[in-house]
């Protein structure tokens, strides 16, 4: 799922479970991903220059475990043990979907998140905890209901002992009374690797790969959409526009007749679906025919590569033409608003949501903006600036502009 860039690591098999990372700008989150899978996942140039995840990057590996090596150094990623140099056993490939932190790009964060099957939530040892987009993140998290979370605890590189075992447990005291109230608690470095083999047999441990049914109708979540033919290619040789996502369910071929939602806007902003064919399918094995449920996943397509270059496609649900879930272009939301808006030093009280005013969902992988055109107790219907494709029951982020800055004010189940 990926534009050209270094050779990435050999991945024996499909990856068959997404891993998210989350916690505050500049915690360590691409670090550890690097660390773990070999690729530095923010290599988009903007974000090369910045030093800051932007796009929701990606990086597969592979967990190998020795038999005869203690934990944790029986964990790692290679076929032959660190530690002894013998063969290992292959437990599983898995996908990293690594989410920025920073908190004018949350929309970005909660795309990524609709994908996780289990999350690391990485807090820094030389910071206070909590930061103001890991308070944001783990509260997402909670909303989203994900209850399969590591906690890392990085950077213990830079501090004290004394000063890893008192933000160590300023993290206990953070995560007692949430989702991740019984989590572990990993401390690690990523720019030193210490830790990691701990960091994998927690992973192991406390998130599983999900059951999922390869025989059902194929849907897959859209998160990125690219252009991949390199500038003044001749027009003989363009290659259609990929598609990355993971598969949530079914199965994927080559020649397979898919279905895009909501589709590709005309002139006057209307939405209509799309139709094309699987040209080929890509994984962190490398090229296959087939894609089974899992992990994330390149397609490429015959669309015009100019309609899905710079993410245009993110939002878009791909799948059995006329087996997808339904567009919605009006909602009605049954509301969850918090007691205050998380992502700011300050704790603002959520006021109740009004007829008229403009808020910012998030519905799969898809943001849109919101006409909130009636509210009354803890139901709204709103009109949609952009439609989504989502199943009846779906859960929405719900975010107000607060200060200038999108703010995570609630969640709200489609009625």
């Amino acid at each position: 799922m990926s534009e050209p860039r270094a050779e990435r690591p050999v991945i024996p098999k499909q990856p068959e479970c997404n891993i998210g990372t989350s916690g505050h700008v500049d915690s360590g989150k691409t670090s550890i991903v690097q660390a773990i899978t070999g690729v530095w996942a923010s290599a988009h140039s903007e974000e090369l220059r910045r030093g800051i995840t932007i796009k929701v990057g990606y990086a597969d590996a592979a967990f190998y475990k020795c038999q005869y090596t203690p934990v944790p150094g029986a964990y790692s990623t290679s076929p032959t043990c660190p530690v002894c140099g013998k063969p290992t056993d292959l437990l599983r490939a898995v996908s990293f979907v690594d989410a920025p932190g920073h908190e004018s790009l949350m929309t970005n964060m909660l795309a990524g998140a609709f994908l996780m099957d289990g999350a690391l939530l990485v807090i820094a040892s030389n910071e206070p905890v909590p930061r103001p987009q890991t308070r944001e993140h783990l509260q997402a998290l909670q909303m989203l209901g994900m209850k399969k979370i590591v906690v890392v605890q990085n950077k213990i590189d830079l501090v004290t002992d004394e000063e890893a075992r008192k933000n160590y447990e300023a993290i206990q005291n953070f995560v007692a009374k949430t989702v991740a109230g019984d989590a572990p608690i990993i401390p690690i470095s990523a720019q030193q690797r210490i830790n990691i083999d701990a960091l994998i047999e927690a992973i192991e441990e406390v998130i599983p790969t999900p059951k999922r049914d390869p025989a059902a109708s194929a849907l897959m979540y859209v998160v990125r959409s690219f252009d991949v033919n390199k500038p003044g290619i001749d027009i003989s040789q363009l290659t259609g526009g990929v598609l990355g996502g993971s598969l949530v369910r079914g199965e994927m071929e080559v020649g397979d007749d898919v279905e895009i939602l909501p589709g590709i806007a005309d002139d006057r902003g209307k939405f209509a679906p799309v139709t094309t064919r699987v040209t080929s399918l890509g994984t962190g094995a490398g090229i296959t025919r087939k894609v089974r449920p899992g992990g994330l996943v390149a397609v490429g397509t015959e669309l015009d590569p100019a309609g899905t270059k710079g993410d245009q496609m993110v939002g878009s649900v791909v799948g059995k033409p006329g087996a997808l879930p339904p567009v919605w272009e009006h909602i009605t939301l049954e509301l969850q608003l918090f007691d205050s808006a998380v992502g700011s030093a300050e704790m603002v009280k959520v006021e109740r949501v009004r007829a008229g005013e403009s808020l910012r969902l998030n519905l799969g992988t898809a943001s849109t903006l919101a006409s909130v055109t009636s509210a009354r107790d803890s139901v709204a219907e709103m009109d949609l600036k952009k439609p989504v494709s989502v199943e009846e029951g779906a859960r929405a982020s719900v975010s107000r502009r607060i200060a200038e800055r999108w703010r995570l004010i609630g969640s709200g189940v489609l009625k």
